[in-house]
C-alpha cells in the first residue's frame, strides 16, 4: 500500500501486513477523533457564542447517557488496540520451532553476521525467501538497534545480552538494514542490506562460502585450544560440569538457586564463571573476559548446542 511513498516502505515479510493494518487502524482512529473534536469545538463555539454584552449563560445539567458513552466507547477502542497489538507482539517475539538461526553482532559501526555453516558477512545478510529466519543478536560495545523497515522488525541490541527476533521474507530483493539507536559519531553510516534470494539461489550462494567448517566446528577448535576439554569432559571425570545436553536444562547452583542453561547463562559462565557456580564444583574456572571476542563466544555457544544435538541423536 502506497509503496512509492517514502513514509511507507515495501511490505516484504509475513508479519508486515498485520503491522500495517494495526498502524492504519490507529491512524484512522486518530484522524476520526481529531476531526470530531475539532469540529465540535468550532460548532459549540458558534452555537453557544455570547450574543450580547449583557447576556448571561445558563447552566446545563450533565447527561448520564452521554457520560457513559464517552467512557465506554474509548474503553472499547483501547481494548481493541490492546488485544490487537498484543497478538502481533506475541507473534513477533515467539519464533516458530524450525528456524534458520543467524547470529548478529553490532559493532561501531557495522553489522556482522555469522551463519551456522561458518559463512560470515559484514553489512550484508543473505536469506532465502519463504523461510523462517531468527536473528540472535548482541553488541560488542554500545546499544545498537537492528531495524529492517520492509520486514517491520526492530530490536535493541544490548551489550552482554542476547536478543532474538524473527521474520519470514515473502519477496526476493534487496532491503535496507539500519541501526535505529544513536551509537556514536558514525551512527548514520551503520547501514546494510538484507538480500532475499530464491531457495536454490541461496543454496548456491551458501555452498560457495566459508572453507573452515561450521560455526560449531570453529567452536570445537577454540574449545580445545583454550583447554576447556580438560575440565569439561563427557565422562564426568573432569573438574567442571559435563556440557553434553546442558543447553535448556535447569542447573542447580551452590547458592541454592535454580537457573536455566540458555545462551545468556553460557555467555556469563565463560566471561564471569564465578557469578553462577554449579553445585558440587569448585570456583576454579578462570575468566575469559578479554581473551575471546563476541564472535568466538558465539562459536563456543554453538559448539555447546551441537553437543545437545549429538546427545539427542545417541
Amino acid at each position: 500500500m502506497w509503496s512509492g511513498f517514502p513514509l511507507f516502505p515495501e511490505a516484504a515479510s509475513s508479519i508486515a501486513g498485520r503491522v500495517d493494518s494495526l498502524y492504519f487502524f490507529l491512524l484512522g482512529v486518530t484522524a476520526f477523533f481529531s476531526l470530531l473534536i475539532a469540529g465540535l469545538i468550532v460548532y459549540y463555539a458558534v452555537k453557544y457564542r455570547r450574543r450580547s454584552p449583557t447576556s448571561v449563560g445558563r447552566q446545563v445539567a450533565g447527561g448520564l447517557a452521554l457520560e457513559i458513552a464517552w467512557t465506554v466507547i474509548p474503553l472499547m477502542i483501547t481494548m481493541v488496540i490492546f488485544v490487537w497489538g498484543a497478538s502481533i507482539f506475541f507473534a513477533m517475539t515467539h519464533a516458530p520451532a524450525d528456524t534458520l538461526n543467524i547470529y548478529v553482532v553490532g559493532k561501531q559501526w557495522m553489522w556482522k553476521f555469522q551463519h551456522l555453516d561458518g559463512q560470515r558477512e559484514i553489512n550484508e545478510l543473505h536469506v532465502p525467501v519463504g523461510r523462517d529466519v531468527k536473528l540472535i543478536a548482541t553488541s560488542e560495545d554500545v546499544i545498537h538497534d537492528v531495524f529492517v523497515p520492509a520486514f517491520r522488525i526492530k530490536a535493541d541490541v544490548i551489550p552482554g545480552r542476547y536478543v532474538s527476533i524473527w521474520f519470514r521474507a515473502t519477496k526476493p530483493g534487496r532491503y535496507h538494514l539500519f541501526c535505529a539507536e544513536y551509537c556514536g559519531t558514525k551512527h548514520s553510516g551503520m547501514v546494510g542490506e538484507v538480500i532475499v534470494m530464491e531457495p536454490a539461489e541461496y543454496q548456491t550462494w551458501l555452498s560457495g562460502g566459508a572453507q573452515g567448517g561450521s560455526l560449531a566446528d570453529a567452536g570445537q577448535r577454540l574449545f580445545n585450544e583454550l583447554a576447556c576439554n580438560t575440565c569439561h569432559r563427557p565422562d564426568a571425570q573432569g573438574r567442571g560440569p559435563v556440557l553434553d545436553g546442558l543447553l535448556g536444562k535447569t542447573v542447580a547452583l551452590q547458592s541454592g538457586e535454580m537457573v536455566v542453561a540458555d545462551e545468556a547463562y553460557l555467555r556469563e559462565s565463560i566471561l564471569n564463571p564465578s557469578a553462577k557456580i554449579t553445585a558440587g564444583f569448585q570456583p576454579i574456572m578462570p575468566t575469559f573476559q578479554g581473551l575471546v571476542t563476541e564472535e568466538q563466544l558465539l562459536q563456543l555457544i554453538e559448539y555447546v548446542k551441537s553437543l545437545q544435538t549429538q546427545k539427542a541423536v545417541q
